[in-house]
């Protein structure tokens, strides 16, 4: 009797578990699997194997892309913020830069907390066109950056809970600001943006404060350097439909890039080459 690649008889079906376990086993060999070849190894039809992926995803086990699926990258262990900071520098800085360019005289702002959003806040600073701005946060660090720019840039920071691996303030009382205020641009930061899994952050209590700050804004604006696309992290923050642009640097991978597009979303890109990352100045 004829046996497919994987021992098992053509005419005697595998358990859906058991191809689903074998997939996954075949992944962390070989970092990509084709749908033809499943549908082969498995004896089953390539629906059939599509239903096997999907599933799978779902369960944050992999990640579907064009004819296959590759292996879910999850986002790194939280760092401190200055670990954080000590990487993608170049990054951070253009990302910066394109965010502080959206930004207005006489606008109220929220500014999450995070190393690129802190580098937008010096942006911000730096920007002597820029009055009448307001900008809030939890973020201890943005707060000391804005500073010099009193009084043409007011800071509201929130009070809460300090996290002190990120200078930030959570919970409880996050909520009593961004509740009673409608800015018009919020800039936020996170661990992973995906189109399955949206935007997800490495740490719960963030998260809560990132979602506050997502309803009091008329535009969301997520910052992230191209290392975090297609990363999933612990804690769900929103899903892409709730936010209206991403910022990334032109390093990005072209697939990750046309995935999100396909969402809606509207994708900008920051360019590492030119005058702000010429060299002595990264």
């Amino acid at each position: 009797m004829p046996t497919t690649t994987t021992g098992h008889a053509a005419d005697d079906p595998i358990p859906a578990r058991v191809r689903r376990d074998r997939t996954i086993d075949l992944l962390r060999d070989r970092e990509f699997v084709r749908v033809t070849d499943l549908a082969e190894a498995f004896g089953v039809s390539e629906v059939t194997v599509r239903g096997d992926l999907d599933h799978l995803e779902d369960r944050g086990l992999l990640k579907r892309v064009r004819g296959g699926a590759v292996p879910r990258h999850m986002a790194e262990p939280e760092r401190t913020f200055e670990e954080t900071a000590a990487t993608a520098k170049a990054q951070k800085r253009v990302i910066a830069r394109r965010a502080a360019e959206l930004v207005q005289p006489g606008d109220a702002v929220i500014l999450d907390v995070g190393t690129t959003t802190t580098a937008i806040a010096g942006e911000l600073a730096a920007r002597a066109d820029l009055s009448d701005v307001s900008v809030f946060t939890s973020s201890i660090t943005i707060a000391l950056a804005l500073e010099a720019a009193h009084p043409r840039i007011s800071v509201v920071v929130t009070g809460g809970t300090l996290r002190p691996k990120q200078h930030s303030l959570v919970e409880p009382m996050a909520g009593l600001v961004f509740s009673h205020i409608h800015a018009r641009l919020a800039f936020i930061g996170c661990n992973g943006v995906d189109v399955a899994a949206g935007i997800t952050n490495v740490n719960l209590p963030e998260s809560d404060v990132k979602r506050l700050m997502i309803r009091a804004a008329a535009t969301r604006v997520v910052v992230a350097d191209a290392a975090k696309l297609g990363q999933v992290a612990l804690a769900k923050v929103c899903d892409l439909e709730e936010v209206d642009v991403l910022i990334t640097d032109d390093g990005a991978d072209p697939e990750a890039l046309a995935d999100l597009r396909e969402t809606g979303l509207d994708v900008q890109l920051a360019p590492l080459r030119g005058p702000l990352t010429a060299e002595g100045r990264t």
